[in-house]
């Protein structure tokens, strides 16, 4: 399967890994819906249950989670994803442990993906909200439940006694990182992934306004990346394994 758009063979399979509910339609719901337009098979697993984000003062955070989830699997549909995994870790609290290596690994195992596409583990000081403590957290899990922890049969032998057996990610692709070296022309996507956006009710308040800066900014990726004047563009940091 190849999509010359994408300058590189269409991956089978893909694994998105992200801290929060609403954090991939925001850095890759374009990307994710030129995917799944050319039958690439795309999974969310959102590390976080979200219960920490609302607009809504009114809401008990007791109420937040579940609300969330039914957002993100519609924002989800939006973009032609079915499969969404929420692993429900406390909002705001993530730490890149042990715990949650283990559970990534095994969302990896049971994906196989061809590529993960996580958070940056690192700061980007210009676009500080980008790099919210969970994203980094998450980030950091991902590439290490990437490499080692998903490919030795040796890390966390529980999983294999579970079925789970080891995958090698031969891919992996990195939102919201300083230093993107790859960039996709998502303005055909655009309307899609405003609406993926605006299907979390909860958090977005004024969708002509979040509209508005969301289309800045992919325009002045698509910019930065050569694309020209009139277009929008998701970019990345990707790491090749082999």
């Amino acid at each position: 399967m190849s999509d010359p758009t994408l300058d590189s063979p269409a991956p089978e399979r893909v694994l998105v890994i992200t801290a929060h509910p609403d954090d991939v339609d925001f850095g890759a719901a374009g990307t994710v819906a030129r995917w799944t337009a050319a039958g690439v098979e795309v999974s969310y697993c959102i590390v976080t249950d979200g219960g920490a984000g609302s607009v809504d003062p009114t809401l008990e955070r007791s109420e937040i989670p579940a609300i969330r989830q039914v957002e993100q699997r519609a924002a989800a549909k939006l973009v032609g994803v079915e499969d969404v995994t929420f692993l429900g870790w406390r909002d705001g609290e993530l730490v890149a442990d042990l715990a949650l290596r283990r559970e990534l690994a095994a969302q990896i195992r049971r994906v196989r993906p061809d590529i993960v596409l996580c958070p940056s583990p690192e700061i980007w000081y210009d676009r500080l909200p980008a790099s919210h403590p969970d994203h980094r957290a998450a980030g950091e899990a991902a590439l290490a439940a990437v490499y080692p922890d998903a490919r030795n049969p040796y890390a966390f032998p529980e999983l294999l006694e579970a079925g789970l057996e080891p995958h090698s990610v031969p891919e992996v692709w990195i939102m919201a990182h300083p230093v993107s070296d790859r960039a996709v022309d998502v303005t055909d996507q655009m309307e899609a992934k405003i609406a993926a956006i605006c299907a979390h009710v909860s958090q977005v308040s004024d969708p002509e306004r979040v509209s508005g800066f969301v289309r800045e900014w992919t325009s002045a990726e698509a910019l930065n990346h050569g694309f020209g004047e009139g277009r929008h563009a998701e970019s990345f940091k990707v790491i090749r394994l082999g």
